[in-house]
């Protein structure tokens, strides 16, 4: 069993930065990819990125790719989710989720087992 706690959501202005990150508990953290999805009102729950478990590939959406960074300490359990440049468009509930070995299809949520309650990124004009 794994329990994820997100944070570090906010408002911002377009432009700006913050800082997710995901807290895991449980035992065998580096055996998880470990992704980042959001989902804006009235939205389908979309991919953001992952960082697999075995290598530390990291995959981005193209939405994201060259503003947000994923990244992960193995030694605290946490994943992050540094995010640059921020759009309105970014306005969304990001959730953490973790998915046991996951090596394929990272952007299909229904391959993580276990997710996050969610941190809201308002990001006004």
């Amino acid at each position: 069993q794994v329990q994820l706690v997100e944070s570090g959501g906010g408002l911002v202005q377009a432009g700006g930065s913050l800082r997710l990150s995901c807290a895991a508990s449980g035992r065998a953290f580096s055996n998880y990819a470990m992704g980042w999805f959001r989902q804006a009102p009235g939205k389908e729950r979309e991919f953001v990125s992952t960082i697999n478990w075995s290598n530390d590939n990291t995959y981005y959406a193209d939405s994201v790719k060259g503003r947000f960074t994923i990244s992960r300490d193995n030694a605290k359990n946490t994943v992050y989710l540094q995010m640059n440049n921020l759009k309105p468009e970014d306005t969304a509930a990001y959730y953490c989720a973790a998915g046991w070995r996951v090596t394929t299809n990272y952007f299909d949520p229904r391959r993580y087992s276990y997710w996050g309650q969610g941190t809201q990124v308002t990001v006004s004009s």
